[in-house]
């Protein structure tokens, strides 16, 4: 997941997931520029965060849709 410290979206995405088992990993594009510079390519231009590599693909989950995430993770929707 491509994150940053401060972003609301990202805090409820990274709970969201936690609470369902997903395991995953963090990048904060605040502190890695190349990172910055894949979510800006990935999303037309846009710093959205969080934006979730799954495979070889990359999805924005910005603003945070639960039903998004659940539907693309495949993953249950609620707890």
């Amino acid at each position: 997941m491509y994150c940053t410290n401060w972003c609301g979206d990202c805090i409820r995405a990274k709970r969201f997931l936690r609470d369902r088992g997903v395991v995953f990993s963090e990048v904060n594009i605040d502190e890695e520029p190349d990172a910055e510079d894949l979510v800006l390519s990935v999303n037309n231009g846009r710093r959205k965060v969080p934006t979730i590599k799954v495979g070889e693909r990359f999805f924005a989950c910005s603003p945070f849709d639960p039903y998004l995430l659940s539907s693309e993770l495949k993953i249950p929707l609620n707890k």
